[in-house]
This record gives structure tokens, sequence and C-alpha cells, in this order.
């Protein structure tokens, strides 16, 4: 070997392989190889401290709270019956909020049209000046 000081071995005790960039677990603080470094690989003691996870409600989208021990399922599924403060209603928006300012027309665009000239809000139908009978400015609607 020319450069036995580089590298480390793998603290798995069936692999000790010299790898030249080791690993190192942040919750026990050995040393191992790529094929080793998750908790599960190696066998970690430490894991608790490290790989926790939070669920997460999917309808109110909050975080649940789960005690060592508990399934994760039946405590969000207890929030969901008891304490979830989804509600529908208010979640469910309407689109097409923009409506056409053309008397008559009760069309709505999901985008605001605005007219050059005098600055109405319309359908795509009554979008151009001499569709919505425009009284914008004196300027001559078409360049034609």
């Amino acid at each position: 070997m020319e450069l036995p000081w580089l590298g480390q071995h793998c603290s798995e005790r069936t692999c000790k392989q010299l790898d030249f960039l080791p690993l190192k677990c942040n919750a026990c603080g050995e040393v191992f190889c790529k094929d080793h470094i998750r908790y599960d690989d190696h066998k970690c003691s430490s894991a608790y401290k490290k790989n926790v996870q939070v669920p997460v409600c999917p309808l109110c989208n909050t975080p649940i709270p789960v005690q060592k021990g508990e399934i994760p399922d039946i405590v969000v599924g207890a929030h969901i019956d008891k304490d979830c403060k989804y509600n529908p209603a208010q979640h469910k928006q309407k689109i097409f909020t923009n409506k056409c300012l053309k008397p008559g027309c009760k069309r709505k665009e999901m985008m605001k049209v605005v007219c050059e000239q005098c600055g109405g809000s319309f359908c795509i139908k009554h979008r151009h000046p001499l569709d919505h009978d425009c009284k914008g400015s004196s300027q001559p609607i078409s360049k034609a």
C-alpha cells in the first residue's frame, strides 16, 4: 500500500472494509462505509435519538405528537376524529371570480381580462372595446 494512513476501516464487525471516504454516523459517532451508514444497516443503538419522525395530519397539515410505543396511524386517526380543524368549505375556493361588466352578461373568467381603454374587467367574448361599447377614451378604437 502506498498511502496506508489514508481512510478508515468500517466499524461494522462483519465488514471492516478500508474506506477512503468514510462516513460518520450522526447518532453513535462511529465510522462506516457507504453500505453500512444507515441506522438499520449497522443496527445503531443510538438511532432512537435521531431517527424521529412526526406524522402530519393529511387534512389540516398540523404535526401530530406521537408518544413512544404508540402507533402513528392510530394517533393521527384519533386526531382526525376529535381535534382536527379541517373545514372543507373553507378550502374550496372559487376559481371563476372575475365577472364581466357588460350589461346583461353573466359570464365569469378565471383571469382578469382588462380593457386598455376603460380599465373594466370583461369576459373573453366582450374583451375588445367594440364588443362592450367602450366609453374609455376618445382615441380611435382601432388603428386601421
